[in-house]
């Protein structure tokens, strides 16, 4: 194989830059190393995506990190340090909010149903029906700014409002 894939190579144009001059370190590979980092250049696409899914195999390996190959294999495949990466994320910012009706005061029951279906479309019998099955979401999906408007107007008419 070793031989076919050297045969492939000298075919390809001359334009294409080396893998061998990418390749350097401070430490200098043993001949077999620069050798099967040759012939590994030497694949094409299909070639390397095999190559890839023998060494997941053989190794028992799920998915490599992304930086596993770039890295030389410096990059944690799995364990405790898998922890330590998540820590290191920003916690992402929910972007989409659910207004969540808990439950309100029997006097206000009469605005709560007039500002929902101001919020809403909804008609009187199901705005009334909605407010009457609390706990219900009044509105889903809705973004933050809006979610939070929603809520601030509800809670001045005595409603007791929750966002998911």
């Amino acid at each position: 194989m070793a031989s076919r894939l050297l045969h492939l190579r000298r075919l390809l144009p001359a334009a294409r830059p080396s893998c061998a001059a990418a390749f350097s370190t401070a430490v200098t590979p043993t001949p077999r190393v620069s050798g099967l980092v040759d012939e590994i250049c030497g694949l094409n696409l299909i070639e390397a995506s095999s190559l890839a899914d023998a060494l997941r195999g053989r190794l028992g390996v799920d998915q490599l990190p992304p930086l596993a190959i770039l890295m030389g294999g410096a990059a944690p495949l799995a364990g405790d340090a898998a922890g330590a990466s998540e820590e290191a994320k920003p916690k992402e910012e929910k972007m989409a909010f659910d207004v969540k009706l808990e439950g309100f005061d029997a006097a206000a029951k009469l605005k709560i149903i007039k500002e929902l279906r101001a919020i809403t479309s909804l008609g009187l019998k199901e705005a009334k029906e909605l407010v009457e099955k609390a706990p219900a979401v009044l509105k889903a999906g809705v973004p933050k700014e809006e979610a939070e408007s929603i809520a601030e107007k509800m809670r001045a008419l005595g409603a007791k409002i929750v966002l998911e």
